[in-house]
């Protein structure tokens, strides 16, 4: 491409205060550095993380700074080193990696990264302490490695999977974050039998992805627990056959679902954080086989307390992070599960806007519509 080796000027939504609506700027992209490769982003869409350190209201803030990391998009350069990827192939970022050297890459069993798994933190490049943003020489912050919303980024080559470039970046983009996420919470950790019960603590994205992977792994028994009963009618079509509304009920929703189960559920698998359902995801398995996997991100001061007779009663408890899937070497396959029909992924999708209207987005999680909002950066 004409344009490597050079400082690129394009379009980026810049966060420049917490709260503050993202605003429309052109910045200046510098070129990738050794091991980094910048990338044309076509689509992007919103995750709840990128709202979380937006609000800024639990964490360091960092300002300004350049949100996004759920997309789909084509490497436009590479930098010295990189042999993985190069120019045209098609990509999707990650915003934890895969360095494919450390003992976490090495294993079979983690996708811990020692080197490039998440720093919400970090804003700049792991390489050289430096950002590759700027607004008339003013650095602008990355976030999570991958800065999505913007027209290019920069990116260390471990943190971008490259994929089928058959399959349409308009809908695969999501399979970069939370999707993935909630399909390998099911598939990869809790790994339910055919046949099998499962319960799912939370109802938005990443929990009917997890629904999707139970039905996916054939459970005959989907449970849905969320305290918002607007969300059933939806994961109907994620494969949850009942429901459970915690407040619909005066005794533990552990117990309402032991009563449903004959003793508990076989698997469960909790995708919002809170540290009651958490405990509740825990308790609800069947003694002698059952298995909860934790998916949400706690409060930074919870804990987790559960009588010690539910572990020696043969319960396992698991906690899982990106599903267990190593961004470079399992991605493509996820990709692949799309593209052979197993996995549906447009349903996921409810809206979509055009990059200038981005905030749109914020206003629809906000509001709590919709799953997935696609950012369409071209048009």
């Amino acid at each position: 491409m004409e344009t490597a080796g050079k400082v690129i000027k394009c379009k980026a939504a810049v966060a420049w205060e917490a709260g503050k609506p993202l605003s429309i700027e052109e910045v200046e992209v510098a070129p990738p550095q050794a091991m980094e490769v910048r990338v044309k982003i076509l689509y992007t869409s919103l995750c709840h993380t990128d709202v979380y350190f937006w609000e800024a209201k639990g964490q360091t803030p960092v300002f300004p700074r350049i949100f996004g990391h759920e997309a789909g998009g084509i490497i436009e350069s590479v930098g010295e080193g990189v042999t993985d990827v190069a120019p045209g192939d098609h990509v999707l970022p990650v915003f934890t990696g895969e360095c494919k050297e450390c003992p976490h890459c090495k294993s079979a069993e983690s996708n811990m990264c020692d080197l490039l798994r998440i720093n919400t933190d970090r804003g700049v490049m792991i390489g050289d302490g430096k950002s590759r943003f700027s607004i008339n020489g003013k650095p602008i912050y990355h976030f999570v490695g991958t800065s999505t919303f913007s027209e290019y980024t920069v990116m260390h080559v471990g943190c971008v999977a490259k994929i089928n470039p058959e399959a349409p970046l308009d809908k695969v983009c999501i399979l970069s974050c939370g999707i993935s996420t909630g399909l390998g919470a099911t598939i990869n950790v809790a790994k339910p039998p055919k046949g099998s019960t499962v319960a799912i603590f939370g109802l938005g994205a990443v929990g009917l992805a997890a629904a999707e992977g139970a039905r996916i792994a054939g459970a005959s028994r989907i449970i849905g627990v969320d305290l918002n009963p607007s969300r059933f009618e939806e994961a109907r079509k994620f494969g949850c056959t009942e429901f459970v509304n915690p407040k619909d009920h005066n005794k533990p929703v552990q117990q309402v679902l032991a009563e449903m189960t004959n003793g508990g559920v076989d698997r469960s698998v909790e995708c919002t954080g809170n540290i009651n359902a958490m405990i509740q995801a825990f308790e609800c398995v069947h003694d002698g086989w059952g298995v909860a996997v934790l998916v949400g991100v706690p409060h930074k001061d919870a804990e987790f307390k559960t009588h010690p007779m539910n572990f020696l009663n043969e319960r396992t408890l698991k906690g899982t992070f990106f599903g267990n899937y190593k961004p470079r070497t399992d991605l493509p396959n996820v990709v692949e599960l799309y593209m052979k029909k197993e996995l549906e992924v447009e349903k996921f999708i409810t809206h979509s806007v055009p990059f200038a209207e981005i905030n749109k987005a914020f206003d629809l999680m906000a509001k709590g519509e919709g799953i997935r909002c696609i950012i369409r950066m071209e048009n």
